[in-house]
């Protein structure tokens, strides 16, 4: 009979290695878990940030949403509470109703644009005057009725209109209308044909015999 091996016992320095590197993994999954947990923390509380961001700016544009309404409301004259301002305005035998209401600057006469109405740039440039004077090009919108006369008369019978609406929405705007001359009605017309000439005053040429 064979006698039984004796049993080889493991070195004790190769059982303290394994033992070692079974700490030292332990150690690498465990600053594994934390890293990641502080990735997580990181990434929560930057979806909190940029949840607070976004609320912040709701709140800022509805903060200025209601400050332009606020303006716009106050830049509104009591005077349109009611009706729209309505001034007549005349020139020679040119008579023009207008209707002044607040708006961007937009011209409505007799349904066309004042491009369309009146082609010639010093007639547009003469029914803004008053309106470039008090700087106030983009405040109001005008709808007119023009009837009567030549297209000259319209556009100072206009002119008359709009700067008589304009003293009726804020009244302190009538020292500078008025040292302008826009308030004033033009009383020149065409003076009439006398009987044996041939118009006002001209007469027809002198024969001698």
């Amino acid at each position: 009979m064979t006698s039984p091996e004796p049993e080889v016992e493991a070195p004790v320095e190769a059982v303290e290695a394994e033992a070692s590197s079974d700490e030292v993994a332990e150690i690498d999954d465990a600053a594994t878990d934390e890293a990641a947990a502080d990735e997580t923390a990181a990434d929560e509380t930057a979806a909190e940030d940029e949840t607070a961001a976004d609320e912040a700016v709701a709140d800022d544009a509805a903060d200025d949403d209601t400050d332009v309404e606020v303006d716009i409301a106050s830049d509104v004259p009591a005077v349109f509470s009611d009706r729209p301002v309505q001034t007549v305005g005349r020139r020679k035998e040119a008579v023009v109703r207008v209707r002044l209401m607040p708006g961007t600057g937009n011209f409505t006469l007799n349904g066309k644009s004042i491009e369309t109405y009146f082609p010639n740039k010093l007639h547009q440039q003469l029914i803004r005057e008053p309106l470039v004077l008090l700087e106030k090009t983009e405040r109001f919108d005008i709808f007119a009725n023009l009837h009567g006369g030549g297209i000259s008369g319209q556009a100072g019978a206009l002119r008359l209109a709009i700067a008589r609406a304009l003293i009726e929405v804020d009244p302190e705007d009538r020292p500078p209308l008025k040292k302008a001359g826009f308030l004033t009605r033009d009383p020149r017309v065409i003076e009439r044909k006398k009987y044996g000439l041939k118009k006002a005053r001209k007469a027809p040429q002198y024969s001698k015999r």
